[in-house]
């Protein structure tokens, strides 16, 4: 079988050492761990800045990266779930420090002082990983002082021992009117698969990033007579290069290149709509302990 690139960290000329004996390359080396210090920062197939995006890196996401070529580009694994491609090195350090706390809010902003008055350093979004290093108060708001010297509202923010949130559904529902972006991951734009895994690990379920990986892999498949009314809320329907949420009877939750936006519509509606432009439901999958009627 040959391996599936996105999530095989090699290329003909590099690959990671753990590799060796089953993927051949002219060499191999080990990754070193670095984290993302932009805001986002878009992972590409290839190294160069028109190819169109895979996905994003979120600021202070752990990944591994390979190689640094000359122009700028990092051959680089996501932490999160393992996507292989080209980040910009930039956007990356060798050396930040290890996360304190995450960002829950949609989003939020780094400013440049404890100060919500003084200028905005860079953005923040949900699941967004920060280092803080001490508070503040000033006019009864508290602020989180972040390495770097920027600071944040601790409201927030939540520690990483944190407990995750128990509805992914409510999670992917409050994305509503987020705009669509292809490869988005983020609040600032994201696409349905990528608003499928941030709402699940919102909820401490780890989920790939494509639609067809998380077809094969997250829940169970169950059977489905094509009727709307025999699913239930938090049912995951796939389609060949797309999937939605069921939020409730005959309401699909979805990030849609149709609407270019993260909406909720009548399920039947949209399964109709689909399947005129040749998609038909190719599979239903529940969580057991998420799914809720």
């Amino acid at each position: 079988m040959t391996p599936d690139r996105r999530t095989t960290f090699a290329r003909p000329d590099l690959a990671d050492a753990a590799l060796a004996g089953s993927v051949a390359a002219e060499r191999y080396s080990a990754p070193r761990p670095a984290r993302i210090t932009a805001p986002l920062a878009g992972l590409r197939r290839e190294p160069r800045p028109d190819c169109p995006l895979d996905s994003e890196a979120i600021h202070g996401e752990a990944v591994d990266v390979l190689d640094v070529d000359a122009e700028g580009w990092a051959f680089s694994r996501l932490g999160r779930d393992g996507y292989v491609g080209y980040l910009p090195a930039e956007a990356l350090s060798f050396s930040a420090p290890a996360p304190s706390h995450r960002v829950t809010a949609l989003r939020s902003f780094a400013f440049s002082g404890s100060d919500l008055k003084l200028p905005v350093a860079y953005p923040l979004v949900q699941a967004a990983l920060v280092t803080v290093t001490g508070e503040v108060e000033r006019r009864g708001l508290v602020y989180a002082l972040l390495s770097g010297g920027t600071a944040t509202v601790m409201k927030h923010l939540a520690p990483l021992d944190a407990p995750p949130a128990d509805d992914f559904v409510a999670v992917a529902a409050a994305y509503v009117g987020t705009p669509y972006l292809w490869g988005g991951a983020s609040s600032l734009g994201i696409d349905c698969s990528g608003l499928l895994q941030r709402a699940l690990a919102e909820v401490g379920v780890r989920a790939p990033r494509d639609t067809d990986q998380q077809e094969a892999a997250v829940g169970a498949a169950i059977d489905w007579n094509g009727d709307p009314d025999a699913l239930v809320r938090g049912d995951l329907l796939f389609w060949k290069g797309h999937v939605g949420i069921v939020a409730g009877p005959d309401r699909l939750l979805h990030a849609s290149g149709f609407q270019m936006a993260t909406v909720i519509e009548p399920l039947g509606a949209a399964i109709a709509r689909i399947a005129a432009g040749g998609g038909p439901v190719t599979g239903v999958r529940r969580l057991p302990g998420y799914s809720q009627g």
